[in-house]
């Protein structure tokens, strides 16, 4: 008996001819320090060329995917938003260190390869990688019938960014008193899609509930996570910043604590910024309590900022959607209260 990879499954001209559909995107994000090309066994990038004016440079990376929201995605049939939710969602892990993106590489991986939707996937992380200036470097397309259920895929990535040493986040002086800033988020992003796809069965995703203000359920959960790097640029130059949060899974009560000292804890006050639509109508049609709400959805709080108290007129004043929303305090752990 002779037998072929087809056969077991496995197409590889579908892979070639996603490579070619994906390859002006590619090309699209790569600069001079880009010394390879789509297809290299491995990517090339000048450090040199790219670090010339960084001061004692640090590479940061980070490895995350955009998880069950990639259900979503093959549910509606809409593959060109869930590559921008990882590089954006990549970029805000390394903002956090103080570093800015470098390049990037992708991986997909489903039962079988449809070039068309690959080439759609790959072309969102093209896209968010050119508005930030960062290099798709490289990646990897697999198809692995037997590891996923037909019509399902996985997505993830790598990001490397730099930081000169002495702009490296969280600073060490951190103290109680310090005020919380919040730049509010565009929906879920990349968190909380197991329970959120469970609550949207109850009404489907074509549903268009009143509060989504004419969006349906669907286009609600694929809005795109927000890349926060220009943002935080234009606020760290406006007053300087003592930590960053990015607040993914886990929601605010297991990341902000991460890049506070030991002994200091946050206060978040309740209706201090506004909590994105898609959030209120999941905690209320699914009977979410509060404390399980801000533990799976970020609920509004995208990225906060931890600055000194003297400084938040001057963060406030800076032509940003900013909200001041807590403060650091002495103890352990994030508690909310209300407006006093």
């Amino acid at each position: 008996m002779t037998g072929s990879y087809r056969d077991a499954g496995v197409d590889i001209d579908a892979a070639a001819r996603a490579k070619t559909l994906m390859a002006a995107a590619v090309r699209s994000t790569h600069s001079a320090a880009v010394l390879s090309s789509i297809g290299s066994f491995g990517g090339c990038f000048d450090a040199e060329l790219a670090l010339v004016d960084v001061e004692a440079p640090v590479l940061v990376s980070s490895t995350d995917g955009v998880g069950t929201k990639t259900m979503v995605a093959a549910a509606l049939g809409r593959y060109d938003t869930v590559g921008q939710d990882l590089v954006n969602h990549c970029i805000n892990d390394i903002l956090v260190q103080g570093a800015r993106p470098l390049f990037f590489l992708d991986y997909v991986a489903a039962a079988h390869l449809e070039p068309a939707m690959i080439a759609d996937v790959v072309g969102g992380v093209a896209r968010a990688c050119q508005e930030s200036g960062c290099a798709l470097l490289g990646g990897e397309t697999a198809e692995m019938p037997g590891v996923y259920v037909e019509g399902a895929f996985d997505l993830a990535g790598t990001i490397v960014g730099v930081a000169p040493r002495r702009e490296m986040l969280p600073r060490a002086d951190v103290a109680p008193g310090d005020a919380i800033l919040a730049l509010p988020s565009s929906g879920l992003h990349t968190n909380g899609y197991s329970l959120a796809r469970r609550i949207a069965a109850m009404v489907g995703y074509d549903a268009r509930p009143d509060a989504l203000s004419g969006q349906s359920v669907g286009e609600a959960l694929l809005a795109v996570h927000r890349s926060y790097l220009r943002d935080v640029t234009a606020l760290r130059a406006a007053a300087p910043i003592k930590a960053l949060a990015h607040i993914t899974g886990g929601g605010v009560f297991d990341n902000l604590p991460r890049v506070l000292p030991p002994n200091l804890g946050a206060e978040i006050v309740r209706g201090a910024w506004p909590i994105p639509p898609i959030c209120d109508f999941l905690v209320k049609h699914g009977n979410v309590v509060e404390p399980e709400a801000y533990r799976v959805f970020n609920m509004g709080l995208g990225m906060l900022a931890v600055i000194a108290s003297e400084s938040v007129d001057v963060a406030l004043a800076a032509e940003l959607e900013i909200y001041r929303v807590g403060q650091v305090v002495t103890g352990n752990g994030v508690r909310l209260r209300d407006a006093v």
